[in-house]
């Protein structure tokens, strides 16, 4: 019981990792039809640019509080993230909006190559050990059962970023706007919706959500590294795709499950396999459950509200 316990505290905890990173992916794609690959490497240069910060103010105010200075390096990642993501928009996929589906992606692959490079030239190939600012001391609410405050904060910042995405899309005047550019940009920019500026928008929110959620991704591993975007970009797409990409709540939901899945797995894929796997193979569960969606479900598990378009 201690183990099935222990296992759902971990999988909610990266699954809401997840779940921020794949509301970037069904933004994009619920006004774009664009599956934008780069979106992970967005988390990396948010930890790394929330690194470097924290590394400066260490430096210049060894006596400054932890939660001031993790503040702090966390805007400064927010908006070199909102600044980067808008940069993107406008000068990589703007320009390619009604071009085959295939220029769109081949770009993002690009970007993300990008990117990834750009990190290496500027922190590195070396893993950097993140700076622990919020408490990494277990608590242990129930026997055998442990919970760091960095996990807690991570599920209780995730959820408060989840539900104030969700009151923006839904009670306010953008939000409309971007309901309606997803519904049929063109008869949006007809009503007098500024569809430009309503991409650039949902781009720019959802590269904050990434700068916060590499943040807490590396805050909870304790390492960052030019590389480190990859694998949990690929695993929120995947939860994107196992919601109903498109759909904001399916990636919650998709986000959730996958944390659970993995989490899951990795504490008893050893007992299922008789010993022949271990715990490093835990990332096989987010593929075979992105090949069995795409099989068996491919609008997800709440469908997708966006229409195909030619």
């Amino acid at each position: 019981m201690e183990t099935l316990i222990q296992q759902l505290i971990n999988g909610l905890v990266i699954g809401s990792v997840y779940a921020l990173i794949a509301l970037g992916y069904t933004m994009v794609y619920g006004i774009l039809g664009l599956i934008n690959f780069a979106h992970g490497d967005v988390l990396m240069v948010g930890a790394l640019v929330a690194l470097q910060t924290m590394m400066f103010l260490m430096g210049m105010a060894p006596g400054m509080s932890p939660l001031v200075m993790l503040s702090i390096a966390l805007l400064v990642a927010i908006v070199v993230c909102m600044l980067l993501g808008f940069t993107m928009e406008r000068l990589a996929y703007r320009r390619l909006r009604n071009a085959p589906r295939l220029a769109p992606l081949i770009t993002a692959i690009g970007m993300s190559f990008l990117l990834q490079t750009i990190a290496m030239i500027i922190w590195g190939r070396n893993y950097h050990t993140y700076p622990q600012l919020i408490s990494t001391t277990p608590l242990q609410p129930i026997e055998g059962v442990f919970v760091t405050p960095v996990q807690v904060t991570i599920v209780l910042v995730s959820a408060s970023l989840m539900v104030g995405l969700l009151l923006l899309v839904n009670r306010t005047k953008i939000g409309r706007a971007m309901r309606a550019t997803a519904e049929n940009h063109r008869v949006a920019s007809l009503m007098g919706v500024d569809t430009n500026a309503v991409i650039a928008f949902t781009f720019v929110i959802g590269a904050a959500l990434a700068a916060v959620a590499g943040v807490m991704f590396a805050s909870n591993y304790g390492i960052a590294h030019y590389g480190m975007g990859f694998m949990p970009g690929l695993k929120a797409f995947t939860a994107a795709v196992l919601g109903g990409i498109g759909n904001l709540g399916g990636a919650m939901l998709g986000g959730v499950v996958l944390g659970l899945v993995e989490s899951f797995g990795a504490g008893y894929i050893e007992h299922l396999t008789f010993g022949f796997l271990n715990s490093s193979y835990q990332d096989i569960f987010a593929f075979i459950i992105l090949g069995l969606v795409l099989i068996f479900r491919p609008t997800g598990l709440l469908g997708e509200r966006v229409s195909d378009r030619a």
